[in-house]
This record gives C-alpha cells, structure tokens and sequence, in this order.
C-alpha cells in the first residue's frame, strides 16, 4: 500500500504532517463537531481544479468519496521542490484502493479521472536552482501532466524573498510558454505585482487560471482583461465573504471553474475539517446559489463550470509534449534561479523515476532525461511548504 507521504521537517501541521484524525471509511460529511450533513442534491458532475492529494493521510479514500458524491474530474498539484514522484508513483494504486472502497460500499460510479499540475510554489522559490527546474521539466512531460502550477508570488508569508520569488515566477512563465502547457496562480497579498509580471511577461500562451480568488471585484477586473479563468472555492462559501461571490456573479461563466485547495479551507458547512476533493460539491451549489439559480438553471450554469474545467485541464498532450527532442533540450537550458551551486548528491537521478510510475500503475511514465541529457539532475529531499491559508 502506498502511504502518506511525510516530511521530518515540516514547518507547519498541514494533514500530511500531523498525527492522523480519526477516520471514517465511509461517503459520508461531517462537520467539525462530528455532525452528519447532507450533500446537495446536484445534478451534474462537478470538478475540483485544485487539490493536494499527497497532503491527505488516504489519498484513494479522497478519491472514492469523491466518486460517491458527484466529483468526476480531480486536478491534483506538485511541487519539484519536494517529492513529486509521490503521487506520480502513487496514482495508479490510490485509484485502485479507491475502486475497491467504492465496491465495498456498492457504489458504481468510476473512480475519478486526474490530472496532475507541477510547479514551484512561491514558498519554495528559493529553491528553484537547475536541478529543481530540471526535475519540473520532466515531471511536465508525462503526458498525466495538465498544466504548470501553483506558481507566483506570495507576500503574505514571505517563505522566499520576494525578489526571487518574483524571478522563480518568470521563470516558470517562459517554461510554460515553451511547454505550451496553461498556469494556474498562487497570488496572496501580491496581486499588484502578479499583474505586473503578467503584462510584463506576456500572458501564457495555453491560458492562465487565478486560484483560490477570494477577494472583491475590483481586484479581479484587470485578471479578466487579460483573459484569466477564476477558480472558486471555499471562501465563495464563507458567511462574511460576500464580496467573494459578488465577484464570481461578475466573473464570465465561461471562465469559472471550481476547487478546493485540499485539505486547506474546506467550504461551509464543513469548515473547520480537513477539506477533501469531494467537499467541491458544496461550493458548487453556493456558486449556483450566488448566481440566483435552482433547478434546471443552476444544472445549466454548473454544467458550463464542469466542462470549463476539462476544456482548461483535460486538454490532449501538447506538441511540446509530444516531442521527446525537444523536452531533453528544454532540460539542457535549465537554469534556476535561486543561485545554488547544485543539487544534493545522487538522492536519485531523474531517470531513475522523479516522475515515473511503477510496473502496473496507472499513470504515464514521464520521459527519461539521463544523466547524459540532463547532466547532474537529481531529486532532492525538501519539506513541504506551508499550507495557502
């Protein structure tokens, strides 16, 4: 069985670092006191566009509950700071532990299909050396990889300077760009300068997506300009955040799109829980809500949503990815940007699986970029950055 990924050094008790909550193998919601609440009653399907399923305790329980509440389509995030072949390796496994709970529970419906983001959270941008950049390289080119993200900038907690968290940014910008992959934007008390980079930059060409918006209007105004995609999640729930939902009224539906960044901020009535993938269905029905639809309305508006998400994430490979030639050469250009002479030593090389899968799992290997193509690169050991909220 594959279990939970941890770290010896975690900075903060995020659910993947912490002594494990009491569990209830079943579909069911609770509250933070326990109390069980019902789902709403949807008649669509709904996706979570961001979700850290390697900071969950059971990953493929996440999954099977999604499963039995309606949540079809799970885009989940690493980091190539940390271990992202922890849920490369992983995946496979979780899905089929989740279709053995889904069994036992006698629901039918199909495991969830996942995507996978790579990028440098802004926490962690100090250390985006070559290797690093490297090692996000490789993980970008299974074709399981969906996009480039979370990055940007972070000024609330300031985990890197922000003079190279704003570098790392760029970076990983222009990678996009050449991957022909879309982004999705970890922005906290930092959206001037996260504009700034955009229209600096150039907006990336696969699109963008502005995750976990949770501000008002006239934060989000100059983002849809440039043509972003918003992604709502817990705080379009929360009773003070009415600004959060007058912006999403505002928003284009075409360019909405739900999440929850689990196991961060789980939407009411759950808050205070360590959040799950399947908790997006809540959100949705407070989006349909926030708009003033019911009935076949709000299943019209949230099907948009829905196929939002795949229309964003669920795209064919892209030619870049398609092109072994020029995945190894963007590997060779590798530079960083944190200034570190190299790597930690021979942890293991990337050919040797930073993003592969195991013989039988589910997910496509990532390309191989030996020691020869990509000289040096390795997987370091790192702890997990701290939690968006």
């Amino acid at each position: 069985m594959i279990t939970m990924r941890t770290t010896s050094a975690a900075s903060t008790g995020v659910a993947n670092q912490q002594d494990e909550p009491q569990v209830h193998w079943d579909a069911r919601f609770r509250t933070a006191k326990g109390r069980e609440v019902a789902p709403p009653a949807l008649d669509v399907p709904v996706a979570d566009t961001h979700a850290h399923l390697d900071m969950l305790h059971h990953p493929a329980l996440a999954l099977a509950r999604c499963a039995a509440s309606g949540v079809d389509f799970v885009v989940t995030v690493v980091d190539p700071t940390e271990d992202p072949g922890y849920t490369y390796r992983g995946l496979g496994e979780w899905e089929h532990e989740a279709r053995g709970l889904l069994d036992g529970w006698g629901v039918r419906a199909p495991v969830p299909h996942v995507r996978v983001i790579v990028g440098c959270h802004p926490h962690n941008a100090s250390k985006f050396t070559r290797e690093v950049e490297q090692r996000l390289i490789a993980c970008a080119g299974s074709p399981h990889t969906a996009g480039i993200g979370e990055i940007g900038l972070d000024y609330h907690y300031d985990l890197s300077p922000r003079a190279v968290q704003r570098e790392a940014f760029k970076r990983q910008i222009a990678l996009a760009n050449e991957m022909v992959l879309p982004v999705a934007l970890h922005l906290r008390e930092a959206h001037d300068d996260g504009l700034a980079i955009l229209q600096e930059e150039g907006m990336p060409v696969a699109g963008t997506l502005l995750h976990c918006f949770n501000l008002g209007f006239e934060v989000l105004a100059p983002f849809l300009k440039l043509g972003c995609h918003v992604a709502y999640g817990g705080p379009l729930t929360f009773k003070k955040c009415d600004e959060v939902r007058d912006a999403a009224r505002r928003t284009p539906l075409e360019r909405i799109v739900t999440e929850t960044d689990a196991p961060f901020m789980a939407p009411e009535p759950l808050r205070g829980t360590v959040c799950g993938p399947e908790d997006t269905v809540f959100t949705a029905a407070r989006l349909a809500e926030a708009f003033g639809l019911e009935g076949r309305e709000a299943t019209k508006m949230l099907t948009r949503v829905y196929e939002n998400a795949h229309s964003f994430f669920d795209r064919d490979t892209s030619s870049w990815q398609d092109n072994p030639k020029a995945i190894r050469r963007l590997a060779t250009k590798a530079t960083g940007v944190a200034g570190a002479a190299g790597a930690t030593a021979a942890a293991a090389a990337v050919a040797g699986g930073a993003c592969a899968t195991p013989v039988g799992g589910g997910v496509p290997d990532a390309p191989s970029l030996g020691a020869t193509a990509v000289p040096g690169a390795a997987i370091a050991g790192a702890p997990a950055p701290d939690g968006e909220e």
